[in-house]
């Protein structure tokens, strides 16, 4: 554990890129032999749409990164948070319980508000228009959306009074349990079903992505499925009923579009319109 803790507190970036990347070309390969679902798509020209929000994301990060670290500095000089208040516990326990409920303010939380409050909901339509998912579709954020990820980062930050090998940690549990539960892959039904009951799998997280409610407003967690699962927000619905994409937004020029979909929040004619109720 020590060694794992020495890591997170010096990583390098170039060892985070690393990590990004090959994550997506790891689960692009997988996606080309296991595929969940044919999709017939430009594999290419969908991700070049991907790949240009994965990068406004990784600018905000960079950007505001001396945040995440004045705060995790913050919480140790004040001696703030979980990690202040609970008994001593072994190392590998604290880690468990910060990515715990670092995932539940930073992924769990921030997702139910995007889809809850209108404004929010005009930020995360980007992420939600694609009607080809697959792991390049993990990153597909507006750059606003982008920021209040951050902010609840922050407050998940502040919550446990995570240091900063911590907060490196969960961040990189999070990009590749957001490339892995978006990627196209089919695993066996018991295995993925099994993950499920603990971590977000494929086929628990395509089923928020279908579009319809209530499914569309089900399965918000990223790395950790008991969320979902304690508030009631869990939803199933077999894969060969998913249909990607949202209805509100689902012309094929426009969600392909790096111009069309930056203009998504702030159109004029925008309604806070869900899908009528599926009878799934």
């Amino acid at each position: 554990m020590n060694q794992l803790i020495n890591y997170f507190s010096q990583i390098p970036s170039s060892h985070r890129s690393a990590i990004l990347f090959g994550g997506i070309a790891f689960f692009w390969i997988l996606e080309t032999v296991i595929p969940l679902l044919r999709m017939q798509y430009s594999k290419w020209k969908h991700a070049g749409v991907n790949f240009f929000y994965t990068g406004t994301t990784i600018v905000v990060n960079f950007l505001l990164a001396f945040v995440l670290a004045k705060t995790a500095l913050w919480c140790e000089s004040h001696q703030f948070g979980l990690i202040f208040i609970l008994p001593n516990l072994p190392d590998w326990a604290f880690a468990l319980v910060g990515l715990i409920v670092l995932d539940f303010i930073g992924a769990y939380l921030v997702h139910w508000v995007e889809h809850q409050i209108p404004i929010f909901w005009r930020l995360h339509l980007i992420h939600h228009s694609d009607k080809w998912v697959d792991t390049t579709t993990a990153n597909r954020h507006h750059p606003g959306e982008s920021v209040l990820r951050f902010v609840f980062t922050c407050l998940g930050i502040l919550a446990v009074g995570a240091p900063m090998w911590l907060v490196l940690l969960y961040q990189t549990c999070s990009v590749v349990a957001t490339q892995f539960n978006h990627a196209n892959i089919r695993l066996p039904q018991k295995l993925d079903y099994a993950l499920s009951y603990i971590l977000v799998s494929p086929n628990m997280h395509k089923v928020h992505h279908h579009y319809m409610l209530p499914h569309t407003d089900s399965n918000f967690g990223n790395i950790f499925s008991i969320w979902d699962r304690l508030f009631g927000t869990f939803s199933y619905l077999p894969t060969e009923q998913i249909v990607y994409g949202i209805d509100t937004y689902y012309d094929d020029k426009q969600i392909s579009s790096i111009g069309e979909l930056w203009k998504i929040p702030f159109s004029r004619d925008f309604r806070f319109k869900k899908p009528p109720q599926s009878n799934n």
